[in-house]
Parts: structure tokens; sequence; C-alpha cells
């Protein structure tokens, strides 16, 4: 696992993504499961119970994948990465939304970007196969 950065990175990002998905939960007792307006986790990120089981499920995903071989790793990143340069881009229309069922704010957006940028760049450029018959 230490040889791949996509399973580093995966089992890393993962198991941060439980953590503040477990930690949401502290913050949002009495928002409604779907609130466009949550509690703030660290004091910045705003989040829901939807948003918090969220983080928990990409957390799962990561951490697994990372677990499992380069090549879930490499996949998971770069799906995950996608979907959160989605979220980052979408979530700036979604504040102020009965849309925003996530609870975002700007920070988070902010995350998500970065979030999707790493896991992007991971998982897009590192650990290329050479073409069959090539000569390393």
């Amino acid at each position: 696992m230490r040889s791949s950065p996509n399973r580093l990175i995966g089992v890393i990002f993962g198991a941060v993504y439980i953590v503040v998905g477990a930690l949401g939960f502290a913050v949002t007792g009495g928002v409604s499961f779907l609130a466009t307006q949550g509690g703030m986790l660290l004091g910045i990120f705003m989040v829901n119970p939807l948003h918090n089981v969220a983080h928990l499920l990409i957390g799962a995903a990561l951490l697994v994948a990372g677990l499992v071989s380069t090549r879930a790793a490499k996949g998971t990143n770069t799906v995950v990465g996608a979907a959160y340069l989605l979220l980052g881009i979408v979530g700036f229309f979604l504040v102020g939304t009965a849309a925003n069922i996530l609870a975002l704010n700007t920070f988070d957006h902010f995350l998500h970007l970065a979030s999707a940028l790493l896991l992007l760049a991971v998982g897009i450029g590192v650990e290329r196969t050479a073409p069959r018959g090539a000569m390393a």
C-alpha cells in the first residue's frame, strides 16, 4: 500500500471523512435530516445529518478501495474526485435555496474543490501503466 499513491490517499482521505462524518453528529443534534441550515463543525463547516451520512459513505468507499487494491483506489479516487468537483461548483449556486439539502456553506465548497483536485490529480495522474511492449 505504501508504494501506491492512490491507495495511500484513499486510506487517508477515507479515514478523515469517516471521522468527520462521525464528529458531525455531535453538532447536528436537533437538526432536521435535510435541513438547509445545519450545525457548525469545527466552527466553519455547516453540516446536517444527511451531510454526515454522505461523509461516512464516501469515507468508507475511499478507505475500502484503498485497502483492496491500487486499481480500486485509482477508480474510486477518480469517481469521488469528479463528484466533489461537481459538488464544489454546483454548491455555490445551492446556498440559500431549498435545494441545499446538504446544508453547504462557502467553506464546504472550497474544501470539496480542494479534495476534488487532489483526488483527481492522484486518480488520473499517477500509476499509469506503460503500454504493452513498451520498454521501461
